[in-house]
């Protein structure tokens, strides 16, 4: 069975939050859409919760659709793009740094490479 990791596709205005990874992670400086791996009998939406609540502080109101899923050849992992609505101070309690970015800032940032492909599917490109 494939892992599966859950990466909260939150929009506000037009605009994205993506997290920057910590140096010393695997794609690290990298920027991502938060989320994390999913643990075993685990919904999206109890890992939404659980991921956003332990990297951001965040509380998540409503889970969506998945937008898009990336099989990761390197990793094994199956990344779920999937819509999430969240409330509260972002905290960063494991990343870098955070930007809210529009699709076309997006593809400006050095992106993970699944989060380049699901930006690349928001701008039309994929």
């Amino acid at each position: 069975m494939n892992k599966r990791v859950i990466a909260a596709v939150i929009e506000r205005n037009g605009h994205f939050l993506v997290c920057k990874r910590p140096a010393h992670k695997h794609h690290g400086n990298l920027w991502e859409f938060p989320g994390g791996k999913l643990e075993p009998d685990e919904s999206l939406p109890q890992a939404a919760s659980r991921e956003l609540k332990e990297e951001l502080a965040l509380k998540v109101t409503r889970v969506g659709d998945i937008k898009l899923s990336v099989s990761d050849a390197e990793s094994g992992f199956i990344i779920e793009f999937v819509e999430i609505e969240a409330e509260g101070t972002i905290e960063l309690l494991e990343h870098a740094d955070f930007v809210w970015a529009t699709v076309h800032e997006l593809l400006d940032l050095p992106l993970a490479p699944s989060d380049r492909r699901f930006a690349e599917y928001l701008s039309g490109l994929e």
